[in-house]
């Protein structure tokens, strides 16, 4: 993968800070690197990981978060995955079709499901998570534990004050 070009972003950040508000020259840095950084996070890992298994990266996501909590609902899995219930729903039949998930009916409620991860699912997600998990070590290796800590609370920070209409 080729280095990133900065140019660019510096280039539209010095023509931005001659610009009347609402220009905001620092937020546009900010998150022209924050996006970039994120496509390239998410490239990588489906390209090296999950599209070799057949999978996309929301894809794993569901089963990442089956394997930590075992058998849950579909509006659960969209609401903690930032993901709409339709888009649950499909990640779901293309997992349940390779024989990754399933559907299970509920013991006190018959008409509702959760749904789980077969065996087979248990266990390949524990493999592309030990593969992702090194892969995201590469990624901030350049960062200090420390560094990578400040970083984390910076975003946490901004994801829990994010405008109320933000998705």
């Amino acid at each position: 993968m080729e280095r990133p070009d900065l140019s660019y972003a510096a280039y539209a950040r010095d023509r931005l800070a001659g610009m009347p508000p609402p220009a905001d020259p620092e937020a546009f840095t900010l998150a022209y690197h924050l996006l970039h950084l994120s496509y390239l996070v998410i490239a990588d890992l489906e390209s090296h990981i999950h599209r070799p298994r057949g999978w996309t990266l929301p894809g794993f996501r569901l089963m990442f978060k089956l394997w930590l909590l075992g058998p849950t609902q579909p509006a659960r899995l969209a609401e903690i995955s930032a993901m709409s219930r339709s888009s649950v729903t499909n990640a779901v039949n293309t997992l349940e079709r390779d024989g990754l998930v399933e559907r299970r009916r509920l013991p006190d409620d018959g008409r509702a499901i959760a749904i789980g991860l077969t065996a087979a699912g248990a266990e390949a997600v524990q493999e592309a998570f030990a593969e992702q998990s090194r892969r995201e070590q590469q990624w901030f290796t350049t960062l200090d534990a420390e560094e990578r800590a400040t970083l984390t609370d910076l975003v946490i920070r901004v994801l829990t004050a994010r405008p109320e209409d933000a998705a």
